[in-house]
């Protein structure tokens, strides 16, 4: 039995809810039973947005995330309110591209990533989500990369599909960003 229970957070605007997404089709895609519920203030952009994602073999008893096994923090005030609430032993991707001080625990897994500067490197700071999804997919398989690629155009919609490309090429130099950091 399993139980994966994801938080990312971040400003509005940053896509965490899109990542949020992906990763609950991708999980409904693979048979597993999922939940995704957003969390943001009022503000379009700028303001405040997480999400939690639950991801398991058994039904979801509760979708809502207050101990996240894995986490994307995607900015300073994310990292501050979110890094205590990861369960020991889990995961912390930390956009080390908009987070001023480093994440200080030592029992869990941390990923520093610039996915900011890496999504700019790739057109647009707007892929940063795609690029701290790639880095946590990298440290824990919660679900299929491919399968995040499959439903990828699905979420983008058709407006946005000349996106899907380049969104795919975030997610892979997530993948080995978080590869190159945790083997150094």
């Amino acid at each position: 039995m399993y139980v994966h229970e994801i938080l990312i957070a971040g400003f509005g605007g940053q896509g965490v809810l899109t990542a949020g997404q992906l990763l609950a089709y991708a999980g409904n895609l693979e048979r597993q039973h999922v939940s995704w519920v957003p969390a943001y203030g009022p503000e379009q952009r700028g303001g405040t947005a997480n999400c939690s994602v639950v991801i398991s073999d058994q039904p979801v008893a509760c979708p809502m995330v207050s101990e996240p096994t894995a986490c994307i923090v995607m900015n300073q005030p994310s990292l501050e309110k979110f890094e205590r609430t990861v369960k020991p032993g889990g995961t912390l991707v930390v956009n080390t591209s908009l987070c001023t001080t480093p994440a200080t625990r030592t029992d869990i897994t941390v990923v520093p990533v610039p996915a900011t500067d890496l999504a700019i490197q790739l057109g647009n700071a707007r892929y940063a989500n795609m690029v701290a999804l790639g880095a946590l997919l990298a440290v824990v398989p919660l679900v299929q990369v491919e399968s995040i690629l499959t439903v990828l155009p699905k979420v983008m919609g058709e407006d946005k599909a000349r996106f899907v490309p380049v969104n795919r090429e975030a997610l892979a130099a997530g993948i080995m960003e978080a590869r190159k950091v945790l083997t150094v």
